[in-house]
């Protein structure tokens, strides 16, 4: 047997299994492109963000607070604990600080620190 024959005879055998598993694999890269696609055109936001990417004037949940233990000890005191309600109320241009409510009493705290607070928007987030 030549190795030519050899090459005729394995691509000839395998050449509709090879077309399948290529057109398989197309379809499942255009369909995950399409999904990117999709959920860039989307108008939501995660349900589960950052404090700093919130929309002003969201009412959100508290879930979890990410710094060290001086910070959080400082938020718990301030009324920033887990399943506490705040409200966003201002957000100061070019990175500035971000007033917030919580329990009837207006705070403003950094970015750097609202973006270590990890919140619930409720249903959804529309921006």
């Amino acid at each position: 047997m030549k190795i030519s024959n050899f090459y005729f005879f394995l691509n000839e055998k395998h050449i509709d299994l090879l077309y399948s598993m290529i057109s398989y694999h197309y379809s499942m890269v255009q369909d995950i492109l399409d999904s990117k696609e999709k959920s860039k055109k989307s108008n939501y936001k995660p349900l589960i963000q950052c404090l700093s990417d919130c929309d002003l004037g969201s009412e959100l949940i508290v879930l979890n607070v990410n710094t060290g233990k001086k910070s959080k000890k400082r938020l718990a005191h301030l009324g920033i604990i887990p399943g506490e309600k705040i409200i966003m109320k201002n957000s100061a241009p070019f990175s500035g600080p971000i007033e917030i409510t919580v329990k009837g009493s207006s705070l403003v705290i950094g970015r750097g620190l609202a973006s270590k607070i990890i919140v619930n928007c409720g249903e959804f987030c529309n921006s």
